[in-house]
């Protein structure tokens, strides 16, 4: 199955966290934080503007992005999460 975001909308897969610390500890799922960063999977065509033109997305697939801890819309896509989001809920895109 594969998801198409219509217009400002986006798909992001979140970056997995370390199951385990630097010094060995292995952190139980209850004590781990929701990541606030993930790749972009795919992206709509931009938003509507009121003269009817679509404005072009600043973000594009294969971006890493920061998001807010509670944007977005969960979504399950075969056995992995995703989250649609959209673009004025990214907070910046992390330069590699």
């Amino acid at each position: 199955m594969s998801v198409r975001p219509l217009q400002d909308r986006l798909v992001v897969r979140r970056v997995q966290e370390n199951e385990q610390t630097s010094g060995g500890i292995i952190i139980p799922d209850s004590a781990k934080e929701i990541p606030l960063e993930g790749d972009v999977i795919a992206v709509g065509n931009g938003k509507r503007l009121d003269n009817g033109k679509a404005q072009p997305m600043e973000v594009k697939s294969g971006d890493r992005v920061l998001f807010g801890k509670y944007a977005g819309t969960e979504i399950q896509i075969g056995n992995i999460e995703h989250l649609i989001l959209k673009e004025d809920d990214v907070l910046g895109i992390v330069e590699k």
